[in-house]
């Protein structure tokens, strides 16, 4: 049991995107989107979330951090843009303790 959650949690923890620190950064954005890709396979491996939540939040993230790079292709990243990402990460760390928290059945 526990050596599936760790396959698991591994596995999430490989689909999520590498935060890169090049360009146009917000030191906020950064860290927030470093602490979203740490709970996601915490959660999953300690068993406070079900293999479908973690996908559905690790799918979540990579929805984010594409906007990101879309946002900073320009070599900006404006001001509307960054409440914009901090919106999306607000709504994405809710959905991540909502299902931590939730009663499911774990795996």
């Amino acid at each position: 049991m526990r050596l599936t959650n760790s396959i698991v949690a591994s596995a999430v923890a490989a689909s999520l995107p590498v935060v890169a620190f090049a360009g146009v950064r917000d030191p906020g954005l950064d860290h927030r989107q470093a602490s979203h890709q740490a709970r996601i396979p915490q959660g999953a491996s300690a068993g406070e979330l079900t293999r479908g939540e973690a996908h559905r939040l690790a799918a979540d993230q990579w929805h984010v951090w594409r906007e990101d790079r879309a946002h900073e292709s320009d070599g900006k990243l404006t001001q509307d843009e960054r409440k914009d990402l901090h919106g999306d990460l607000r709504v994405a760390s809710r959905s991540i303790y909502e299902a931590k928290h939730d009663v499911e059945r774990r795996f």
